[in-house]
């Protein structure tokens, strides 16, 4: 049986005092109707004036919450990511005081994308570039223990906000259940975001979802896993990568000097406007730790997709 959740029925924060718009059984099916991350204030219509005036309150909505009978806390829930059924349009915005180089780029920016919801062909950013897409949920999870209403901004134990991008159709994902019924809720779907989503945003697109649920007793995880269905990078490996790298004893500065000098590289060998690079880099590029042993120094390398030009 497969239930539908339309996307009326959403919270920006978690608490579980919220009551539940549907309680289910192990095995059934939901569909949700996902909104994206702006909760509707963002459209095709909008400018960057309008990301200046985004209520943050209303920032990161989730659908649900999914009661699921006999869950109870201890128990962890599998989330099998049937499909995803994209809408055909996203936004990427630089929003001031947001994002890793907030310090950087202070002003407003905003991309409006269009792209096939069918063939999911690379998407153009302008005359610059084309991005591979994967669609994905970026916040998925249940309610926490701790009474009371919690952001869906930072990612927590439960799940939330975590945006990892092979959270896309075929993937399982096992949650630490804290509630009884669980209390399960999901939003945030982009259509591509690079590892680390640098800019604190990705293509933000609308989208439905359709979920199968399962509890497995006494086995909940310290923290969220996943079980992806194969491989993971195909849509930016073709043509290789351009990589850059920051180094030093502190790993948030590691990560913002690889991207400074991803911008400056795209800035001078791409012709790309700053701002115009550091958001296309939080759609496609990859952030990774690829040595953290080596005291007292670590290193931090940015992965480009040289196919997106």
């Amino acid at each position: 049986m497969t239930h539908t959740i339309h996307h009326a029925h959403r919270h920006a924060v978690w608490d579980n005092s919220i009551l539940p718009v549907l309680t289910i059984v192990p095995g059934e099916k939901v569909e949700l109707d996902i909104v994206e991350a702006s909760d509707g204030q963002v459209t095709l219509r909008s400018t960057a004036r309008d990301i200046d005036n985004l209520n943050p309150a209303r920032a990161n909505p989730v659908t649900g919450p999914v009661y699921v009978d006999g869950a109870q806390p201890g128990d962890a829930l599998r989330v099998k990511i049937l499909e995803l059924q994209p809408s055909g349009w996203g936004w990427t915005a630089n929003i001031p005081n947001f994002g890793l180089l907030a310090d950087d780029f202070s002003d407003s920016a905003l991309h409006l994308w269009r792209y096939d919801p069918i063939s999911l062909a690379p998407a153009a950013y302008g005359k610059h570039a084309k991005v591979p897409l994967k669609p994905f949920i970026g916040t998925i999870g249940v309610a926490p223990a701790e009474p009371g209403q919690h952001s869906t901004i930072p990612p927590r134990r439960v799940g939330g906000n975590m945006d990892l991008r092979d959270l896309a159709a075929g993937t399982e994902l096992i949650l630490p259940i804290e509630c009884p019924g669980a209390l399960f809720s999901a939003g945030d779907t982009h259509a591509a975001q690079g590892d680390g989503e640098v800019c604190g945003t990705a293509i933000e697109s609308p989208m439905k979802a359709l979920l199968e649920f399962e509890i497995i007793k006494d086995a909940a995880p310290r923290f969220p896993r996943l079980i992806t269905a194969g491989p993971v990078t195909r849509h930016l490996d073709e043509r290789g990568y351009f990589i850059t790298t920051g180094i030093g004893p502190d790993l948030a500065e590691g990560a913002k000097n690889a991207v400074r000098e991803m911008i400056d590289l795209l800035t001078r060998e791409e012709n790309l406007p700053p701002i115009d690079a550091y958001m296309l880099c939080s759609v496609c590029a990859d952030l990774r730790i690829s040595q953290i042993v080596d005291a007292p120094n670590w290193t931090v390398s940015y992965y480009f997709p040289r196919m997106v030009f």
